[in-house]
């Protein structure tokens, strides 16, 4: 349970500063993400939501919910190399590195899940 929860923090730690600069439209986000778009306004509303899942698991803590939004997490981003035709971007390597500690986390979570 405790790299699972770590896996909850690390969502927040990154998303807060990350949701924060697609709002704002800071200017490091258009090296990473492209000029504003419609799909950077669905991109952020995605991560708004995990971001949301997390603090809510945070504090409500249910292996069988946290390992599926963390499947869903680690499904998307080991997509995203493929599916953007590059692994170079930043935001593709943390997603790939984020997707290990996750991958971890569920694996720890699956004995709890089976349980539930």
């Amino acid at each position: 349970m405790l790299l699972a929860k770590f896996s909850l923090l690390l969502n927040i730690a990154v998303l807060v500063p990350v949701c924060g600069s697609l709002l704002f439209r800071s200017r490091w986000v258009d090296t990473a993400y492209g000029p504003f778009s419609p799909a950077r306004g669905i991109l952020l509303s995605i991560y708004l939501a995990i971001l949301l899942g997390s603090v809510v698991l945070m504090f409500q803590f249910n292996p069988a919910y946290v390992v599926t939004m963390l499947s869903l997490q680690v499904i998307y981003k080991l997509l995203s190399p493929f599916l953007a035709g590059t692994y170079k971007n930043p935001v593709i390597i943390s997603n790939l590195l984020i997707a290990a500690v996750h991958l971890c986390s569920i694996f720890t979570l699956l004995p709890a899940k089976a349980q539930v």
